[in-house]
């Protein structure tokens, strides 16, 4: 009993990590590294204890934000895609329609307009950590501006 627990609490370190990097490149080999596993044996108890592999988990929770993205934010959906931590706009897609039964586009228009106005996407980008290549969550106070 001790022994399941603090297995766990191993697989939990990992897990945490996943719920609060999702949108960082994160590799295999570092989550089984927080959990103390080798890789496949990683996978193999992460698998047993949650019922998907690590990589499924962390790409439900990319797309549950990527959903959340598209119903609030005017940002393009390749904008998206990057935002929540997928470096390819196919497997983006290809993922979102397996998880939602819908595309990007078809997500967003039937979703958007049930609430409050789109959060402009400036503001939705600087709120997600900055703009691609200007120094990640660096933000410049414009009368400092050269």
């Amino acid at each position: 009993m001790a022994r399941d627990l603090g297995r766990l609490r191993q697989l939990r370190a990992a897990k945490d990590t996943m719920d609060r990097d999702w949108a960082t490149p994160l590799d295999l080999a570092t989550l089984a590294a927080h959990a103390g596993y080798s890789r496949y044996h990683f996978v193999r108890a992460f698998k047993e204890a949650y019922g998907q592999t690590p990589g499924q988990y962390l790409s439900r929770r990319r797309i549950d934000r990527a959903e959340e993205m598209l119903r609030t934010a005017n940002l393009s959906i390749t904008e998206i895609c990057r935002l929540v931590g997928f470096s390819s706009l196919g497997t983006f897609s290809s993922r979102f329609k397996q998880q939602t039964g819908l595309s990007p586009s078809e997500y967003r228009t039937r979703h958007v307009g049930r609430g409050a106005a789109l959060i402009p996407g400036c503001y939705a980008m600087l709120w997600a950590g900055g703009f691609p290549g200007s120094g990640a969550g660096e933000v410049r106070n414009p009368e400092e501006a050269p």
